[in-house]
């Protein structure tokens, strides 16, 4: 538990922490006391290491080389994750940033290749970058016969026939293995006889609809293993997550083991919550106020910290963010001291092996002092024991802030975290609310290997691989899976025999299912001047992300967007580096397909159910990064039907007029609008506090009587085919969301709504009509109904945030 502590209002520091309070105190001094923007400070404290002995079944060379790069005693998560695997238990080992979670499964792993010299196995990684970085230190540790090597997009062809030929140790990724290893088991026989490890690395990043691909992925790699005649163990590492056990097992479709107690030590930490100031100069849509940037505020933090000597990482949601972060530290620091000014730079995703290694050391040694970077380096990236991390903005999980937190600090030392918010209804809630942070169970991943959407082309790809009998519908989901087949034979993707389900196709279809997207062709980025293919985009959110006048990063460069061809499939932009952002303005309609589940509350009904979204990005906002808006350009781009999941909640008009219910205040039926729009916009912000998803991963839609409910209603939708688990989330966790989003409201200090409580980003009325404290009313409502009434329903209502995320 944490020692909370005002800001204000501190006792002295504790020797344990006293370095890092001096920081602290560095990048708040000059600041008057009534404008302090930490609303919180906490102390986290040291952790001492516990060990474990080398375990007998450890090959003896393995812990040599062990022994020889520095690890002399292990520790005891460590140990215990290794037994695990090494008797042939699935494992998930869930602990902090810099725990040596890598050495719980390269021991059992390298060990039986030791012993067993026709053995194998399968590392998968999320990004390239990591594989690489894990392989290098397999090969470091020069176990004599492993042969491990890397099979991804980047590995030339000549080298993939070495690795299908000789490799016992493949490293690779999701995408390979669906469309360059399933897709030709065959080739890949000598290494699925003898699969003896399957190693899935970062396991808590596989959520939503890639979660959901990769979950059926995993299974049909069990059946090909089967079919070869092995069983491999699966063993998962994640950082630190609520349910590790259940979690993986819904991830691989086999029981795990988990193993969370993390025995590595840790130095003291002092974490400071941050809000930016209001802005004087200007204001922002519809006169509303605007905060300071998260970026240019960690950019001047980062500047005092780096005057300090301390060795900072600051993390900034996107790659321009970082480089502007950079920019900015640098402007201060030259007036302080050129030299300093080159000890900042700017790290994104794109860097060659040689130049990550470079930058690696170079933080380390000191001749970095500062680097602002995307998560880019929160993954994949060996650089821990910083003296300060700073967040600019909050990364959307709590597993991914501890992560990116997790690097400062190292056994002897303190260190300083700073969480600055983002001008947004979720940072405000955090920065006003610290034990949603400091207290709250890392929450679980969201993923449905059940969605239709994800499941269809996913059984296509694994009966081109083995036809599917009937004994295996279990391993894809029973009456889920069989509905779904039932529907590929009818749509003649399969033909149905008595001994099972058969592709019928000659071409393979893994080429055409993207498992990082929504389905469909993607889009291609292309550069106009110079053909080059910069990247895809799924077809879903093309008129989101590369409509004509979007600012499209790629690798650190800006592109602004000339031509969007949907019919083509092709985007077409041009190198500019612009002073401004683009956010797309969407308006959308909703129709109800179905209710899978309803509760009343006495004039005020609960939700869950499929809806078909109609949705049109109508124009776009060009925004500075200060917030300041430039001007606003219309589109005409055509309507997006979606067929998704959704939770919504009805009002009678007689509750809303009255505010009958407990903590409800009465609304002028002119008010109704505006107060349903502002309670919709500032729950899409704050959901992702109870499901694992970005805010532009949800949609929502609101109004006074709609068609289908007969009444006021707030829909807040899946921006996924099928949906991707988060509506389901927030029906789950309906009061403790809807409290948070209240909360979030009410400690704005705006007067009528502002980017921080009520307005959105993608708003396609142009914040238009917003009633701030009506929405507050709304809330109260609602709140005060399922209060009043839940009991009657044998539901067990929590008040606050914290109580719903251990779900």
């Amino acid at each position: 538990m944490a020692e909370s502590l005002s800001p204000n209002h501190q006792p002295a520091p504790a020797v344990a922490t006293e370095r890092a309070r001096r920081l602290l105190g560095r990048v708040t001094s000059g600041i008057p006391e009534e404008a302090n923007p930490v609303t919180h400070v906490a102390e986290q404290p040291a952790r001492p290491a516990r060990h474990a002995d080398w375990p007998a079944w450890a090959d003896p060379r393995v812990v040599a080389a062990f022994s020889s790069c520095g690890v002399e005693q292990p520790w005891a998560h460590q140990i215990e994750a290794a037994s695990h695997a090494a008797s042939g238990r699935h494992v998930v080992i869930s602990t902090g940033t810099a725990s040596g979670k890598s050495l719980a499964y390269q021991l059992p792993v390298l060990s039986t290749l030791a012993t067993d010299d026709r053995a194998c196995a399968l590392y998968l990684a999320p990004t390239k970058a990591l594989g690489a970085d894990q392989l290098r230190a397999v090969s470091t540790l020069d176990i004599p016969g492993v042969r491990a090597a890397s099979y991804d997009g980047d590995t030339p062809m000549a080298e993939r026939d070495w690795v299908r030929a000789h490799a016992r140790w493949v490293f690779t990724n999701p995408d390979m293995l669906h469309r360059g290893i399933l897709a030709a088991h065959s080739r890949w026989a000598r290494l699925f006889r003898k699969l003896a490890y399957v190693v899935v690395d970062e396991c808590h990043s596989y959520r939503g609809v890639f979660g959901s691909h990769v979950a059926l992925l995993l299974r049909r790699l069990r059946r090909v293993a089967r079919c070869y005649g092995a069983s491999p163990v699966f063993v998962l590492a994640s950082a630190t997550t609520a349910s590790p056990a259940e979690f993986a097992t819904r991830l691989t479709g086999e029981e795990c083991v988990p193993v969370a107690d993390d025995a590595s030590p840790r130095g003291a930490r002092v974490v400071a919550l941050w809000e930016p100031p209001l802005l004087d100069d200007f204001s922002g849509e519809n006169g509303a106020p605007v905060r300071r940037s998260a970026g240019a505020e960690a950019g001047r933090i980062l500047a005092e910290l780096a005057i300090e000597g301390a060795r900072t990482l600051v993390f900034v949601r996107s790659r321009r963010g970082a480089e502007l972060t950079a920019l900015g530290a640098r402007r201060i620091l030259a007036e302080v001291d050129a030299k300093l000014a080159t000890q900042v730079a700017a790290y994104r995703a794109g860097y060659l092996p040689e130049e990550r290694r470079a930058l690696e050391r170079a933080l380390l040694s000191g001749e970095l002092l500062g680097v602002a970077t995307t998560n880019a380096l929160e993954l994949g990236v060996d650089i821990a024991g910083l003296d300060a991390v700073v967040l600019a903005g909050y990364p959307g999980t709590l597993a991914s802030f501890w992560q990116q937190a997790g690097r400062a600090g190292r056994a002897a030392d303190d260190a300083l975290v700073v969480f600055v918010a983002r001008d947004d209804p979720l940072d405000t809630y955090l920065v006003h609310h610290p034990a949603a942070i400091l207290d709250r169970p890392v929450e679980t991943a969201v993923l449905d290997p059940a969605n239709p959407y994800v499941l269809a082309p996913q059984l296509a790809c694994a009966a081109a691989e083995l036809p599917i009998t009937a004994g295996e519908l279990g391993t894809f989901g029973g009456a889920a899976a069989r509905e779904v087949l039932d529907s590929l034979v009818a749509d003649k993707v399969l033909r149905r025999r008595p001994s099972g389900w058969y592709w019928t196709s000659r071409d393979r279809p893994q080429y055409d299912v993207d498992i990082r997207g929504s389905g469909g062709e993607q889009v291609a980025v292309v550069e106009a001047d110079t053909s080059r293919l910069l990247g895809t985009v799924d077809p879903g959110s093309a008129c989101t992300t590369v409509h004509p006048g979007a600012v499209y990063l790629h690798q650190g460069s800006s592109y602004v967007v000339d031509e969007l061809d949907l019919e083509s499939g092709i985007a077409l932009v041009h190198a500019e580096d612009p002073d401004w952002t683009t956010s797309p303005r969407e308006v959308a309609d909703i129709a109800v397909l179905s209710t899978h589940e309803r509760i009343d509350y006495g004039g005020v009904s609960v939700c869950l159910g499929d809806v078909a979204v109609s949705s049109q990005v109508v124009g776009y906002l060009r925004r500075r990064p200060s917030g300041e808006i430039v001007d606003q350009a219309p589109l005409d781009l055509p309507a997006r039907k979606l067929h998704t999941r959704a939770v919504w909640y009805t009002l009678s008009a007689e509750l809303l007029e009255s505010g009958r219910a407990p903590g409800g205040a009465g609304l002028d039926p002119a008010r109704v609008p505006g107060a349903l729009h502002a309670a919709e916009h500032a729950a899409i912000g704050l959901l992702p506090l109870f499901a694992t998803c970005d805010r532009w991963d949800i949609g929502g839609v609101s109004t006074a009587l709609h068609g289908d409910t007969g009444e006021a209603t707030v829909f807040v939708h899946d921006g996924h085919p099928g949906g991707a688990g988060f509506a389901d989330r927030g029906f789950a966790a309906l009061v403790p969301w809807l409290a948070a989003t209240r909360e979030a409201i009410v400690s704005c200090e705006c007067p009528a709504g502002c980017p921080s409580c009520v307005q959105s980003p993608k708003c396609g009325n142009g914040n238009d009509p917003l009633d701030k404290a009506g929405a507050v009313a709304v809330l109260d409502t609602v709140l005060g109904a399922v209060r009043q009434h839940g009991e009657r329903h044998g539901h067990v209502i929590h008040a606050t945030a914290d109580a719903a995320t251990s779900r």
